[in-house]
This record gives C-alpha cells, structure tokens and sequence, in this order.
C-alpha cells in the first residue's frame, strides 16, 4: 500500500494537545488495520530538547536509539506501541546545522543557500526519509500557526502536499471554539482567524479538529464550514474528556476516522477493533481500591517535566486494577526538620531522575524514610544515586559519601562516568565538554542476578534492555562494603563495571533502577517495575 502523509497543526492558542490528539488518531487508524508512524517536527532552534529545562519545556523523552526527543513521542508510543526513533524528532536548530554543514562542505556548488529551497528541502528529506512502507504517517508540527518559528515548516508541508497529491496528502488542523458564559455561546471566529492564517502560506485544512467544552451546534458547525471552506462532516469535535484514555473511543464516535477514510477513498464500512480501549476505560473507571503514591521531585511545579512517570504509574494500577493516586512533593521541603509528616500517610515513595544539587539532601531524606519505615520505594536514575549515597553514609557509615556532581566529596560513591561501551563502540565524556548529546542516551543491556527481587519482577529473565539518560554511575568500587550491610546490586552492565539495579532483600520493597522505565511503559502493556511497585503498595494499604 502507499504511504499517505496525515499533517496536524495546530491554531488559535498553545497546548491545545497536537500530540494527544496525533496519537489517538494514530490509534484509531491502527484499530482499522492500518500500519501507522508519528513524527514531530518542532520549530525551536535547540539541536534537540536535551539542554532544555525540564520546567520550560517538560520532560525528555529518550528512544532506544538514543535520541533526546519531545515528550509527544512518548504519547505516539503508549498509545500506538510503535518504537519512536531518532528520524521521529527534528528541531529547526537540527535542520539549519544540517544545511550549514551541506554549505560548508561546498554540497550545494557555490550556490546562495535559502530557506527555500535549501531548508525546506532538508524537511521534506527528514518527513520522507527511513520509512519501512507504512500505511500512515503523521506528522505534527509544534507551536501555533502564526508563529514566525514555523514558517519553514509549513511551507514544507504546502509543497509536499502539490508534489504528493491530495491522493497522498492530507492536512488537519487542531483549533479551539472557547465559550463566552456572558454570551451563553460557543465562539468560532478565532478558528476562522486561525484558518485564514493557513490559507495565507498555501494550506487548506481538509478537516478541523475543534476543542471545546461544550456540545458544538449544527449551526455553529455549518458556519465554521461555510468560512473555513470544508465539508460540515469535516468538522470534527475534540471535546474534553474524563481521561486521555477516552480520547481515541470518543474520536471514532465523532467520525475523524471515517473521514480520513473518505479523504483517502479507502473503505470505511467495517468497524474498528476498539476493545482494548474499552478495557482501559473500564479500568480507569471502575478500579478495585486506592493507593496513594509520594512523587518527591525538584520539577514538580511543571507536571510534564514527569509525563511519563505519572502515566506508568497509572499503567501500574491498570496491572493490579486500582486508582493511583499522586502526591506530588517538592524535595526540598524534605530539607527541614519537620518534613517527614509529609510521608506518613503514603502507601509507597517514589524519587525520579534529576540533574543537579538542588533538592538533593531532600531526595535522600524521602530515601531513608522509605528504607527506615519499610514503606515500597521506587528510585530512577538520580533516585537511585541519592538512595545508594543515603545508604552509604547510614548504613554503610562511610564518612563524605557524596556525587561528584555537587563537588569533590571524600568518597565518591557517584562519579562523572568518561568513557563507557555500547556494542562494540567506546563513547567518551570530557568533564568540561558539551553537555547536549553527551549522556548515556538509549537503550542498554542489563545482566539481573540470579534470586534477586529485580529478577523476579522481569519474570526470570537473564538480561534485560533498558533505556537510560544520565552522566554519572554509581561507582562500583564501593559495592563490597554497601554489600555487606545489606544492599544488594541486583543488576549490572555485562561487563559487570556499571550498576543498573539495587534493593534491599529485607525490605518490604526497595528498589533503585539507573535507567528509566517509565518510557517503555504502555497502557496495554504495564511495564513490570511499576506493575510491582503498585502493587507493593497495594500490599502497604491493607496493612496500614
């Protein structure tokens, strides 16, 4: 089958949900038998999002290939299961240093270097290049349009659309209705402004997406039509739902589907297997119990810096039927004297991953609680290291335990790691190097010791691949004496120099993983740390 190229933008406002609404589509498609892939293009001129502060742009979603992509890739994975990879992500920035290096080599023959053709081209290459005969590709393209930043862009999108055809081609556009309360009504002129937008660099829309709280009129439907010029059927409702896990079901009630069919003249007749989606909802819905879960963060004032984090965990309750609840705790509050109070009502304690030393001692805290009161705890990546570090200094009784992350400590139980394998490939690090790019990126494996909790949970497997961002490791010069009082590293590189996991066998549930689980975790499939780790605290709430 030839592959047809869907392009989502998006108008009137920020944050309207391109990327939710791309990978419901994306899933819906999928329910008809189609092959999909998603792909982002983001207009920003950062190389990739990997410098970025997590509370400016949220998280960092890491492929296994080892690409720092936006976070929307991780929606295009949990909902579709297709593996994002590195040519799933492209920035402006990554473009024009792709242009620049063509010029620079002489590639173009001494020819003026232009955004047309010269940058356009390079997008249409990236939009059409390492594809495996999909049926589907969607391609998002971030920010609003109107924004200068995404000029290039559509302009690219308008001219595959000529080369391709309409018969390949589609374009959607997410927009917003807001509702006036003092009118009682719905508005549609900021969509109109927003479609005229498009219209002005060459894009007719084939079909809206409207956001809006409320139902949208037969009438206020017809009107957007009648201005926007596409079929009233091309008026597609978004309205808000209870969870994001409604959004592909209430879609296909709505008829997007069918009308992407009917764009691409392919038969619409039978209907789309949607039960698995029909499952999670009930699950969302109907759940057996509650458990409480402390999230102790230093981004927790921007949510999306753990977009994936608080969708696993509620995968791990799809794994043992509950509702997971999220008490999202800022670290540094565990800095002062009387902050434990803050968790002693939580079924289970969970540190995710961070850069730098600030909240540090508070992690550590939240740490000991978890190992000292046999509360389940959950450390990734950075929560590992405080956890180990915490260990080391009241368990271990080794004096100056620290990272060289915040310094030069006596003990350096955490290192900056400078040279390491993947495959058969030597990476280095310098420690005043770039730090974009400069991480242990992508998928690596992990060898699990025979009889440890960590084996168990991956269902006896020998080794295991996980995906990891960070710069410092554990150093296993320390193991024998962290060992000996009790902790155990359940999980190394196969080389056997790199910690990956730790636990601790008389604990309730203790465990440290290096890399981060989170963003291989999917609704249908759970991933088993936080199908575990949810249900250790299910055990906690029945004690308690």
């Amino acid at each position: 089958m030839t592959t047809r190229f869907i392009f989502i933008t998006g108008g009137v406002v920020s944050s309207l949900g391109k990327g939710l609404a791309s990978a419901a589509l994306g899933a819906v498609l999928q329910a008809r038998g189609f092959t999909v892939r998603l792909r982002k293009l983001d207009p920003y001129l950062n190389i990739d999002p990997g410098t970025m502060s997590p509370t400016q742009h949220g998280e960092v979603y890491v492929t296994d290939d080892g690409a720092e992509t936006d976070l929307d890739l991780g929606h295009y994975e949990r909902f579709t299961g297709v593996s994002s990879r590195r040519s799933d992500n492209v920035t402006a920035g990554r473009i024009y240093k792709t242009v620049l290096e063509k010029e620079r080599r002489g590639d173009y023959l001494g020819g003026t270097v232009q955004v047309i053709p010269h940058v356009t081209d390079a997008i249409k290459e990236f939009i059409t290049a390492d594809l495996t005969g999909e049926d589907f590709v969607l391609i998002e393209i971030g920010g609003t349009v109107g924004d200068i930043e995404s000029l290039p862009f559509l302009e690219a999108i308008r001219q595959l659309g000529n080369e391709l055809g309409r018969e390949r081609t589609m374009f959607v556009h997410l927009t917003l209705l807001p509702y006036i309360a003092t009118a009682g009504e719905l508005k549609t002129k900021p969509t109109q402004h927003s479609v005229k937008e498009l219209l002005s660099v060459g894009i007719q829309p084939d079909l809206l997406l409207c956001r809006s709280e409320h139902a949208i009129p037969d009438t206020e439907r017809r009107k957007i039509a009648l201005f926007c010029n596409v079929h009233p059927d091309a008026v597609i409702a978004a309205y808000d739902a209870p969870s994001i896990y409604d959004v592909p079901v209430n879609y296909h009630a709505e008829g997007l589907d069918v009308q992407v069919c009917r764009h691409f003249r392919l038969s619409c007749e039978t209907e789309p297997d949607l039960s698995r989606w029909h499952t999670i909802i009930q699950r969302v819905r109907q759940p057996e119990g509650d458990v409480t879960i402390a999230v102790v963060g230093k981004y927790t004032k921007l949510l999306d810096s753990y977009k994936s984090l608080a969708e696993a965990l509620t995968h791990g309750g799809f794994g043992n039927n509950v509702r997971v609840h999220l008490q999202w705790l800022d670290s540094q509050e565990f800095e002062k004297a009387d902050s434990n109070h803050l968790l002693e009502n939580v079924n289970a304690i969970l540190v995710p991953g961070g850069f730098g030393e600030r909240g540090a001692e508070g992690k550590m805290a939240a740490a000991r609680f978890a190992r000292e009161k046999d509360v389940p705890y959950l450390g990734i990546c950075f929560g590992m290291q405080m956890a180990v570090i915490e260990a080391a200094r009241n368990l271990a009784g080794i004096p100056g335990a620290g990272s060289t992350e915040f310094g030069d400590p006596p003990a350096k139980v955490v290192g900056l790691m400078t040279e390491w394998m993947r495959g058969n490939d030597l990476e280095r690090r310098e420690a005043g190097g770039d730090l974009g790019g400069t991480m242990r990126l992508g998928a690596y494996p992990c060898i699990l010791r025979e009889g440890s909790r960590a084996r168990a949970i991956y269902g006896g497997a020998n080794t295991i691949q996980e995906r990891h961002r960070h710069r410092y490791e554990v150093n296993n010069a320390y193991i024998g004496p962290l060992e000996a009082r009790g902790l155990l590293f359940s999980g190394m590189s196969p080389d056997g120099l790199l910690p990956e996991i730790v636990e601790i066998p008389g604990h309730s549930w203790f465990v440290g993983v290096q890399f981060h689980p989170e963003l291989k975790s999917k609704p249908f499939e759970p991933h088993p740390l936080f199908t575990a780790f949810v249900g250790a605290a299910v055990e906690k709430s029945r004690l308690v």
